[in-house]
């Protein structure tokens, strides 16, 4: 019978999560096992928990159909290594010299209070025979549910010298109990159709998304759902997993033909090795799990809240309404241009502008100039500090487009430091987007890129950077190291972590953008250090709703920018009016793209009103919890809610006219079912038809959640691209 020989409850507010290391009395190999994770349990139901889950040698533990063939229960395993009589996906995989394999035994648990309402368990390991230990991390936080996870290895010094390879190193997996079926929910895309929200049954077998990168990507984003087909936007258990990774990755979901999924999650891709000098460590990213038993939505606003508390940088803000250049000039970037584009965005209320690509160096395309960051010589000859100055002067911050990580062959930097690129020896240097990839693994790329970065925020005060990054990985070598170069798709993200770290350290009231031709960088890594995602390049309203769907599944509103562009639209070249795309614009933080040079007096007059309207309603759409309310966002009526204390904002959608089914009245969510709400903004007329939302009438929250409104937009007969924002308040005696 196995030995138990450490257990742990770890609580959240709403679960629990269970595990024990178990030992085989034949090999005394750890086994640290999940137990439990689901509800929350009392300390009682949890020993009944542990001693009902029994263990790989107990009675209990042949649940599941075990022969010579199979060993089912490491699916449970917190970590299972490449090693002894295991054949699924490791997700630690450790060769010594030429011996692939591991055996590791318990070499102690112990609980540490880390302040400010986390406690984390540390389990350590250490292998039978070779100087490598392991150390599995838990913290579990008092105020969300929320589980971050992570493993930490070390080549212990002062043994037998011996070769240490890592070819695979994940940062934790998560096991989701048994059910007669298991559904996925995860986001796909490509470059302007990112965060295609996927759902369908989870194939019995291994199922993998993964980036090969060097980026997050906008083919997969890393995190994925499971329930058992049975969940809805507001009821059912669903569990979550993500990875708050920023340069390659690889996420596998292994369905046993026994029952039982596995999820397990971690930097990297197939094919590379990282080596371990003795005394060296290495520490993987957060793997962060979460269990709800109230459905997408809830999973959803679990994730939202534990981002603003403990991810961002900056946890309450309101973020400004921002207009970005770059769809109005592309690379025709001069200071009279620009003021000329500040005023008509000051004028409508905007308060923060960006310049965009083509400021500086000889920029006067995409074929050149990448790297050498000063102002364009010809259009600022006297710098950049009187257009900065001239948009403050409007009333406005200001802020820059960057793109640190990346090189034109036709750039002074190339021609002074070619051996800075990720290249490989007797290999081409292949370009995507006529540029190729700065070296951010190397010190000296990064303490160069923090230079002049530090250098121009300083001389200009600026308080917003649009840092970009838009090409993957080629040629992903470093032929200094040799056998150590793979350590760059770790020490590269890392780097880039590190020099926006420093920005923000040196210049607190600096505020970052995530870009990467949209969102090819979007993850809870880049987000410790950022404020805000730029979702995708598609600034299309119809199309955004889509994306913007899939974004929220995991994301807060607040780290959410969107754009009003103009129409026709110039990446579909379709048709939609100023007040649709606003309303699309409005359901994360506001932005303006589009030339307002050639918008009449009335379009602007219309955005100043829009843009005023968002303004009084921001903190409610930005730091609410979101309900997702309706049919398919961009082809149906839809509509996106937001509830901050006595305040209610629903923003709703009808792209098009002819849509005869779907849902007819809209019911509100998350509202207290015994108060009355008052109808701020977006009611009709006194004369209103019944059922239709009257400003200043009052509703009791069980109605308009039972029942629901009949707003305008929804009305089956009338013009594509419909929409309303509503404003409600709750009454207080």
């Amino acid at each position: 019978m196995a030995q138990l020989a450490h257990r742990a409850p770890v609580t959240t507010p709403a679960s629990t999560y269970l595990i024990g290391v178990e030992i085989d009395p034949a090999t005394g190999e750890a086994a640290p096992l999940q137990k439990y994770w689901g509800p929350r349990l009392s300390v009682e139901a949890a020993r009944q928990a542990v001693t009902a889950s029994g263990g790989p040698a107990t009675p209990q533990g042949a649940r599941r159909h075990v022969s010579s063939f199979s060993a089912p229960v490491e699916v449970e395993e917190l970590l299972p290594v490449d090693g002894g009589k295991r054949w699924g996906s490791p997700s630690l995989q450790v060769s010594f010299d030429h011996t692939r394999s591991l055996e590791l035994r318990h070499a102690g648990s112990s609980v540490h209070d880390e302040g400010a309402g986390a406690e984390r368990l540390d389990v350590v390991l250490r292998d039978a025979c070779h100087p490598f230990e392991v150390v599995l991390s838990i913290r579990a936080r008092e105020d969300t549910d929320v589980i971050e996870r992570w493993t930490t290895v070390r080549h212990l010094a002062g043994a037998e010298p011996v070769a240490i390879g890592i070819t695979r190193l994940d940062s934790g997996s998560w096991f989701v109990p048994d059910a007669s079926a298991y559904r996925y929910s995860g986001a796909f895309g490509a470059w302007a159709e990112e965060f295609q929200l996927q759902r369908g049954p989870l194939p019995v077998g291994e199922l993998v998304f993964t980036s090969r990168q060097g980026i997050t990507s906008h083919q997969a984003n890393p995190w994925v759902m499971i329930d058992a087909g049975e969940a809805v936007e507001e009821h059912g258990e669903v569990w979550g997993v993500a990875l708050a990774w920023s340069g390659s990755w690889r996420l596998t979901t292994t369905h046993r033909p026994e029952g039982g999924v596995a999820i397990s999650a971690g930097f990297g891709h197939e094919g590379l090795r990282w080596t371990l000098e003795p005394g060296a460590e290495l520490s993987s990213p957060p793997v962060l799990g979460l269990y709800t038993a109230g459905g997408f939505g809830a999973a959803s606003r679990s994730w939202h809240d534990y981002t603003r508390r403990h991810v961002l940088p900056v946890t309450d803000e309101e973020r400004p309404v921002l207009y970005n250049s770059w769809e109005a000039t592309w690379f025709d970037v001069t200071e009279a241009g620009q003021l000329a584009l500040a005023e008509q965005a000051a004028a409508i209320g905007v308060e923060l502008f960006v310049v965009d690509d083509g400021w500086f160096g000889d920029r006067d395309d995409d074929t050149r100039s990448l790297g050498d960051w000063w102002p364009h010589r010809k259009r600022f000859p006297n710098g950049l500090r009187s257009l900065m100055d001239g948009i403050r002067g409007l009333g406005m911050r200001a802020g820059l487009w960057v793109e640190p990580e990346m090189v034109n062959a036709d750039s002074e930097l190339y021609r002074a430091h070619p051996d800075w690129i990720l290249r490989m020896d007797r290999r081409r240097r292949d370009e995507k987007r006529q540029q190729l990839v700065l070296n951010f693994a190397r010190d000296d790329v990064r303490e160069w890129a923090f230079g002049w970065l530090d250098e121009l925020v300083t001389e200009l005060d600026l308080d917003y950077l649009k840092w970009d990054m838009n090409r993957p990985f080629t040629q992903a070598g470093w032929p200094e190291l040799g056998a150590g170069q793979d350590r760059l798709w770790i020490d590269y993200t890392r780097n880039v972590y590190q020099v926006m770290a420093q920005l923000r350290q040196a210049h607190p009231g600096l505020r970052i953008e995530s870009c990467s031709g949209g969102g090819g960088r979007v993850d809870l890594g880049i987000l410790r250090h950022t404020d805000e995602f730029w979702p995708s390049d598609n600034t299309d309203a119809r199309d955004r709703q889509a994306i913007q769907h899939g974004f929220s599944q995991l994301y807060p509103p607040n780290t959410m920018s969107a754009w009003v562009t103009d129409s026709p639209n110039p990446t579909t070249d379709r048709l939609m009016p100023l007040r649709y795309r606003f309303h699309v614009a409005m359901a994360g933080v506001l932005g303006v793209g589009g030339d307002l040079t050639t918008w009449s007096a009335a379009e602007l007059a219309e955005a100043a009103e829009l843009v005023e309207q968002y303004k009084s309603v921001r903190r409610v759409i930005q730091h609410g919890r979101l309900y997702r309310l309706a049919g398919t966002p961009g082809r149906e009526r839809s509509a996106v809610q937001y509830v901050l204390g006595d305040d209610v904002v629903a923003l709703v959608y009808n792209p098009a006219s002819d849509a005869k089914r779907g849902p007819r009245r809209l019911r509100l969510a998350g509202l207290d079912p015994e108060a009355r709400y008052e109808v701020v903004h977006g009611g009709d007329a006194p004369d209103a038809a019944p059922g239709r939302l009257v400003r200043g009438s009052h509703w009791y929250g069980s109605a308009l959640m039972a029942v629901g409104v009949r707003p305008a937009a929804w009305e089956p007969v009338g013009a594509d691209y419909r929409s309303d924002l509503v404003v409600l308040r709750r009454v207080r005696a």
